[in-house]
């Protein structure tokens, strides 16, 4: 399984021959280092409705005609625009023919700002667990620290957890080191920073806090292998 970063809280999963692609932000993202035109995904997931995170959903789903898995209200949302999606909430798993995902709870707002300056509600945000070939991975979404952390590692042991570090609509640094201590995951590997002036953080110093010295700084466009 091939895991890569590509800024702010872009995260790319290759399993099995499938391309995962959660919370695909690319035009406005001056931190990523994809190209919209060179992705293809077979499946996106989604944490919650805000623009940073919703993205470039649409173009990308419609145009390599992807899987969009979120919960009920995005789906539904995206289901009217000719979307192929398919709806969870939080608690509950699927077993798809690429993985099993399952939604956990987050902490944080969720709603789509549109050109018109309309807010359309999106539903409770989630996080993500991703399950596949033996391996799980966790991407906390936007999300304060919460103690069902630790429920959350124990009932699913954590190949590599991405969590927000950003401070001021998330965790912050001290924050997210808590909850790597709580999730006890093997790697940890800092998202949602530097992306915006409020959310300027250094990811090193996030991985000195790490009582396990388990972090993992990835740069937009680099990967690890589990």
């Amino acid at each position: 399984m091939k895991i890569s970063y590509h800024g702010h809280s872009v995260v790319q999963i290759i399993s099995n021959g499938k391309t995962i692609l959660i919370d695909p932000f690319i035009n406005g993202n001056q931190l990523t280092d994809l190209k919209l035109e060179d992705v293809r995904p077979d499946v996106i997931i989604l944490s919650h409705g805000h623009n940073d995170h919703v993205g470039d959903t649409l173009e990308l789903a419609k145009k390599n005609n992807a899987l969009v898995v979120a919960n009920h209200e995005i789906s539904t949302y995206l289901g009217w625009q000719g979307v192929h999606t398919h709806g969870m909430h939080i608690g509950g798993a699927h077993q798809f023919e690429f993985g099993k995902v399952k939604l956990t709870q987050a902490f944080h707002g969720s709603s789509f700002t549109t050109e018109n300056k309309e807010l359309i509600y999106c539903g409770m945000p989630a996080g993500i667990l991703f399950m596949n070939e033996g391996k799980t991975i966790y991407h906390a979404g936007d999300t304060g620290l919460f103690s069902d952390m630790k429920l959350i590692g124990e009932r699913h042991p954590i190949d590599v957890a991405f969590l927000p570090i950003g401070d001021n609509f998330t965790m912050g640094p001290e924050d997210a080191a808590y909850a790597a201590t709580l999730l006890k995951a093997k790697t940890v590997v800092p998202i949602h920073f530097n992306t915006f002036p409020p959310i300027k953080q250094d990811p090193f110093k996030f991985t000195q806090l790490l009582e396990d010295q388990n972090g993992k700084v990835l740069q937009p466009g680099e990967s690890i292998e589990i």
